[in-house]
């Protein structure tokens, strides 16, 4: 019975007579770790203080019998991915975490000899059949979105690519060319891509330095004043001392999206605390990114905002690098919020709702200029959608899901391999720097950070450098 369900799998996307390059799954096992944030971080509406991290361990074997493992991580961000007010938190964690086993069930039952892009190919839609097994089985009130499923099968797919490369003692991002991959992006994307790969995307070697975005959660505390009790931990406790602790010249403003008095008093209150402790340290320049975190009614709204802002704060306008999907995920069922009005004045990316190429090619329609690349919906995924971005000379930028260790490795390496990209986000750093801990002398670049950018130069190892 399964020898017949792997071929199922296997046969649709993979001709018989794999290449030389390709791999089999010979192992494969997920295990979870939980974590307590510092301090809380609070976003579209809700306060987090907890991450429960996703741990896949995984080996390949080339036909030569040569083998390699792999390791990836990513956080279960089911607050994000899986918002239900209806459904307690406790409850979505555990879908996801079951959905976790069922992925890795499915990923080690598949025989054949693949490329991981190929591997993700024919098993996404395998995950998204066992999301509805597990909505049923738990008699959720609401199935388990798509997003959820790309978030729970990210580190599965990460550490089969981490795998990979090292299998051919090489990065992982440089062995998704023409050289190792069978089929070129059309069979992936759409007919605009074919004869393309996705080396010609990605670049040969990483940028040497990528800025890292600060965040600044909707209540967390600006200045001494409005610290009502200090953490104590020797990090920082507000937006003025983390700035020259870690030479910020980027930061992410969390905003509420249902009033508007109160965002544009956010952002002119952290533009005018910046601008003081910038001239402290000297700096000339930096840049904010504003996330609503889908919370805007309307694309009015959004409009409103940025005018009203640009009148009374045109210095922090001016700094506004990209606005973050403002209004609902669920592009289709509103239509009638274009941004291409909103997106004459700053870059309007699309996030949560962006699962794949159709969600892409539907933000282009309604006016979106940019999209947000994310590990967490797979390393398959974020390459193809990369590429795509640039064909279409989208914005571009990197985001994290408040991701320690691997995961922001990974993320790292996303940011320093797609062109275009300026800055990436480091909230773990943060919120939850004890899952950082292990790695701190490992990659000191990467997660200690003094000067507001990341050394990416480093990420040059086999692999995703995760393992």
């Amino acid at each position: 019975m399964m020898v017949g369900r792997r071929e199922m799998l296997v046969m649709p996307f993979l001709p018989r007579g794999a290449r030389g390059t390709d791999a089999r799954i010979e192992e494969l096992e997920v295990s979870f770790e939980d974590y307590r944030y510092r301090a809380p971080y609070k976003f579209g509406g809700k306060e987090v203080d907890r991450v429960t991290l996703l741990n896949v361990h995984c080996r390949l074997s080339a036909k030569s019998g040569k083998s390699a493992t792999g390791f990836a991580a990513m956080p279960l961000g089911n607050v994000w991915s899986f918002p239900a007010s209806d459904i307690p938190y406790e409850t979505t964690l555990a879908a996801m975490q079951s959905l976790a086993r069922k992925i890795a069930k499915i990923t080690r039952d598949f025989t054949g000899y693949a490329h991981p892009l190929d591997i993700n190919k024919t098993l996404e839609p395998e995950y998204l059949k066992a999301a509805t097994e597990t909505s049923s089985e738990m008699k959720l009130p609401r199935p388990i979105p798509k997003l959820c499923t790309l978030v729970t099968a990210s580190p599965v797919d990460a550490a089969l690519h981490d795998a990979f490369g090292k299998l051919h003692g090489r990065n992982s991002f440089t062995v998704c060319g023409k050289e190792f991959v069978r089929y070129d992006l059309s069979h992936y994307l759409n007919a605009e891509f074919r004869g393309e790969y996705l080396d010609q995307y990605i670049l040969r070697r990483p940028t040497a330095r990528i800025r890292i975005y600060h965040s600044v959660g909707a209540s967390d505390p600006l200045t001494k004043a409005d610290v009502k009790k200090p953490i104590g931990d020797g990090l920082p406790d507000t937006l003025e001392d983390w700035i020259p602790y870690s030479g910020v010249t980027a930061i992410k403003i969390k905003l509420n999206g249902d009033d508007l008095a109160w965002d544009i008093d956010r952002v002119a209150a952290i533009d005018r605390i910046t601008v003081e402790a910038q001239a402290k340290r000297g700096a000339q320049e930096w840049m904010y990114s504003l996330d609503f975190n889908e919370r805007c009614p309307n694309v009015q709204y959004v409009l409103d905002f940025e005018h009203q802002l640009k009148g009374r704060a045109p210095a922090a306008f001016g700094r506004v690098q990209y606005i973050e999907q403002p209004t609902a995920r669920d592009l289709a069922a509103s239509r009638q919020n274009t941004m291409f009005e909103a997106a004459k004045l700053v870059p309007v990316v699309i996030d949560e709702s962006l699962t794949g190429l159709d969600a892409l090619l539907l933000a282009r329609e309604m006016g979106y200029t940019g999209a947000a690349l994310k590990a967490c919906k797979g390393q398959s995924q974020t390459l193809l959608l990369a590429a795509a971005t640039q064909k279409y000379k989208m914005f571009r930028c990197v985001q994290d899901l408040t991701c320690p260790g691997a995961a922001f490795v990974h993320s790292a390496g996303i940011a320093s391999r797609v062109p275009g990209v300026s800055a990436v986000e480091a909230n773990a750093r943060e919120y939850v720097p004890a899952a950082n801990k292990a790695w701190e002398q490992r990659l000191p670049g990467i997660f200690q950070i003094k000067n507001g950018f990341l050394d990416t130069s480093v990420l040059t190892g086999p692999g995703l450098c995760t393992s």
